[in-house]
């Protein structure tokens, strides 16, 4: 099944909307007033001036190219915009497996970017006023925030379990697999916990991974997730291939959201870039999962076209 294109205005409408997002961004950065520590200090060294160069996102070339290793260590109010500095700040962390863990600040824009993303959720399968299960990892995640933002969004409340991720990542660089899948066995009883003790849980996230260990264990305990109540999922992770989501929604599901009554949708994010959703994902498109970002928020462009 074909997408149908986009029309020229809607094109120039949304160029438009980049454009005045990407100067106002710099702006706001680059200016003494509300820039943070940070950027201002990076302006020095820069041969041309943002505050005056930077007219339309493709103007954002000029400058070089971020290296992520700026975001190891501290001291981490280096990235407080001056124009926020009265506000609550969170941080957020990468999963350290490389060293010290790369590190963000939020203020507001986890909420902003679920608050969207809420609007792409269909309310028959996500009922307003539902409670959630997160069925993902715990601690300086911005994940974690995210999803109770979403529940609390749509009048709900968000159940979360304990899961350390680098923890994981540890039990695999040891090869100490028996105690990997106790790990994995012991988040999806907190979960399975959490279903049956009365809650009221309609939707939940969960990884890919992670739902399947979920179906699979309540298909031995004599029931399914959707006799659990589950009728909205919110999926994230590198592992999303269409192979596996025809595998979940057909063998794990029981079928189509018609049939089986759960709608799953893949999403993809990151720490440090936010949130994109797919396409509704169906037999007849062949599971072809299509992410978009929350343009002008975020934008999607090929490097290289080769790779």
């Amino acid at each position: 099944m074909s997408e149908a294109a986009p029309d020229a205005a809607a094109l120039s409408a949304a160029r438009e909307r980049l454009d005045a997002h990407a100067v106002e961004t710099v702006a706001w950065h680059f200016s003494d007033a509300t820039g943070c520590p940070f950027w201002l200090e990076k302006k020095r060294s820069l041969p041309f001036d943002p505050l005056k160069d930077v007219k339309c996102f493709d103007d954002l070339q000029k400058f070089p190219p971020f290296e992520d290793e700026w975001l190891r260590g501290g001291p981490v109010r280096r990235w407080v915009p001056q124009g926020f500095a009265d506000k609550p700040i969170y941080v957020f962390e990468t999963g350290g497996t490389t060293g010290i863990p790369k590190s963000r600040i939020a203020i507001d824009d986890f909420r902003t970017d679920y608050s969207l993303f809420s609007d792409t959720l269909p309310d028959q399968y996500f009922p307003p006023g539902s409670n959630w299960l997160m069925l993902g990892p715990s601690g300086p995640r911005r994940l974690r925030l995210a999803v109770e933002h979403l529940a609390q969004h749509r009048g709900g409340i968000c159940f979360c379990i304990d899961l350390d991720p680098r923890w994981v990542i540890k039990l695999i660089k040891k090869g100490w697999m028996e105690h990997l899948e106790a790990y994995k066995k012991h988040c999806i009883e907190q979960a399975i916990t959490i279903l049956q003790a009365g809650h009221d849980v309609k939707c939940m996230f969960g990884t890919p991974k992670l739902i399947e260990a979920l179906c699979l264990e309540l298909e031995n305990r004599g029931t399914t997730l959707a006799e659990q109540g589950i009728t909205g999922i919110f999926s994230g992770g590198t592992e999303f291939t269409p192979q596996w989501t025809r595998f979940c929604v057909e063998e794990l599901f029981g079928g189509p959201p018609e049939t089986s009554g759960i709608y799953m949708t893949p999403t993809y994010g990151n720490t440090l870039m936010g949130l994109a959703c797919s396409a509704p994902v169906t037999r007849e498109n062949g599971y072809k999962i299509s992410y978009y970002a929350p343009q002008p928020r975020a934008v999607v462009e090929v490097v290289e076209f080769n790779d």
